[in-house]
């Protein structure tokens, strides 16, 4: 498990936390691994209604820990940790709530595609450069964005890396809700408590047909994984990942 993932109760409420904030939570496997346990344990839990994801202030998450990615590119084995969140994630038997505040990238913006609410303060900022890393959509965003926002919307998220601001990612329909960053954990909270309200069983149904088949996300998640992992292997990804460490260093 991970010291920088913090799951907890709270009441009928399962929060998960990411805990990393001197690099502005990056997601390492270990992390990986400790939010799908957190997820898989608090659907298995009568007592939970719903999960809650948080980041820390300033930083949601900054996306995957380019650690763990130079390791691939560099010819290691990729671990399983990050596709067994996100099927977690994409099968969550319970609604999700996330609250979001500064840097959302990559995974840490879609991670959304899979909540029921997503609360966001005014200074956050959602983006996903994959293709600039020479990588590809995951978490099943390449199905989910489409469908959600339009394909033109989703291709300048996904493809072209455009940033989209809180009130425009509440245009398109990725977030719920933009709220000030002082009342961030209130509004998470107090939503993840109407929720939690509610009879469970007519919501579980309601939340399961809005949802859908489960199955053509999971199968696009694993697609989009053996893309992903052929990529970070790839000429073009490792002159990518030298480049942008290149650029952090200076």
């Amino acid at each position: 498990m991970s010291d920088h993932i913090l799951v907890e109760r709270r009441g009928a409420i399962n929060v998960i936390r990411m805990n990393r904030p001197d690099k502005k939570n990056a997601i390492t496997r270990a992390m990986y691994a400790a939010m799908a346990a957190g997820l898989t344990a608090g659907d298995a839990d009568a007592g939970v209604r719903c999960h809650v994801i948080l980041g820390v202030p300033g930083a949601f998450s900054s996306g995957n820990d380019l650690m763990d990615f130079l390791a691939v590119a560099q010819g290691g084995e990729g671990g399983t940790e990050v596709w067994d969140f996100l099927i977690a994630l994409a099968g969550a038997k319970k609604p999700i709530v996330s609250g979001a505040d500064g840097i959302a990238v990559g995974i840490g913006t879609t991670i959304h595609f899979h909540c029921d609410m997503t609360f966001a303060t005014p200074r956050t900022e959602f983006r996903t450069p994959f293709v600039d890393l020479a990588l590809v959509p995951e978490a099943g965003s390449s199905l989910l964005a489409p469908a959600l926002l339009g394909r033109q919307q989703a291709f300048a998220l996904l493809a072209l890396g455009e940033g989209f601001s809180a009130e425009r990612a509440l245009a398109a329909g990725l977030i719920y809700k933009v709220v000030p960053e002082s009342d961030l954990e209130a509004e998470v909270f107090a939503g993840a408590e109407r929720i939690a309200a509610k009879p469970p069983e007519a919501l579980r149904i309601a939340r399961d047909l809005m949802v859908g088949d489960r199955s053509a996300v999971i199968a696009r998640i694993k697609e989009e994984g053996a893309a992903f992992r052929q990529r970070l292997k790839s000429d073009e990804a490792r002159q990518a990942f030298m480049a942008f460490m290149a650029r952090k260093k200076g």
